[in-house]
Parts: structure tokens; C-alpha cells; sequence
């Protein structure tokens, strides 16, 4: 079952639970899935609804700050209810040891492919790329920044 036909469901189960705030959360994540599908023109892959569902919740991540700084905290904390609720249509999110591994992993691959030289700073797009890679064929997901960081340490050593 594709994450647009969980939500589909969940919608119909939050309808007859009179749920308003999940089922306007729910019904906003489906139009921005539609939105997308809509624009390509044709059905979304898996990782194309990953890849929408990551970016609601960096919106929402933004919304929190902003209001948490404007001294609003019940927006912020409408604002963490929604973004607990799009987390349970991702993949499990991979923790700052695994991503580490995966990082380390990597540089060791970057390395063997470059005849033994170690990778440097220059490196630093590739190094992410295939980071990314691999993190999605492990079939997790991870925070942008946390591995941007992670690689960008891993290249200055």
C-alpha cells in the first residue's frame, strides 16, 4: 500500500472519528500529494512521496521556530502535533550512529574508487550523493543537515 492510499484511509477513519485536526492535517498532505502528481502527470513513486512528506515537515519544523520566537506556543505546538503525524507515513528515521556508519562507509568506497586518496572538502558533493544513496537503499531516511554535517566532518579529518 503506497503512503497516498494509507492517508486516503486514514482520512475516511479520522472522518468517522470526528478528528478534525488529524483529518485537516491528513487532507492537506493529500492535496500536496496531488498537487505533485498533478504537475508531473502521471502516478508519484515511493521516494517522490518520501521526498513531499520530508519537505511538509521541514516547513512545519520552520513554523515552530518562528512561532516558538514570536511567543506562540500553542501555534508551535499544533504546529509538533502535525509533524508527528506525517513522521508515521516515513520510512523509520535513521539515528546519528547509523548515519555515521553509512558516512564512514562511504569515504571508505569514495577512497577504494579514487586509488587510495583519501577524499577532501572538494568531495563534498559527491560524498553527499552517494550518502544519500545509501541511506535510501538502507531504506531510511534522515535529517539533510544532520548528514551534511556528519560528511562534511568525516572529509576535514
Amino acid at each position: 500500500m503506497s503512503i497516498g492510499q494509507k492517508i486516503q484511509a486514514d482520512i475516511i477513519v479520522a472522518m468517522k472519528a470526528k478528528d478534525e485536526h488529524r483529518l485537516t492535517t491528513l487532507r492537506m498532505v493529500k492535496s500536496a500529494l496531488r498537487n505533485k502528481e498533478i504537475d508531473k502527470r502521471e502516478a508519484l513513486t515511493d521516494a517522490e512521496e518520501s521526498q513531499i512528506l520530508t519537505t511538509l515537515i521541514k516547513q512545519r519544523k520552520e513554523s515552530v521556530e518562528s512561532f516558538t520566537k514570536g511567543g506562540r506556543p500553542e501555534l508551535a505546538e499544533k504546529e509538533r502535533v502535525e509533524i508527528g503525524m506525517i513522521e508515521g507515513y516515513l520510512p523509520q528515521a535513521a539515528g546519528e550512529d547509523e548515519v555515521r556508519k553509512l558516512v564512514e562507509g562511504v569515504m571508505a568506497h569514495l577512497q577504494n574508487d579514487a586509488g587510495g586518496v583519501r577524499p577532501g572538502l572538494k568531495d563534498m558533493g559527491t560524498a553527499m550523493q552517494v550518502t544519500q544513496q545509501w541511506i535510501r537503499a538502507a531504506g531510511l531516511r534522515a535529517d539533510g543537515k544532520m548528514v551534511s554535517d556528519l560528511v562534511k566532518a568525516e572529509l576535514m579529518k
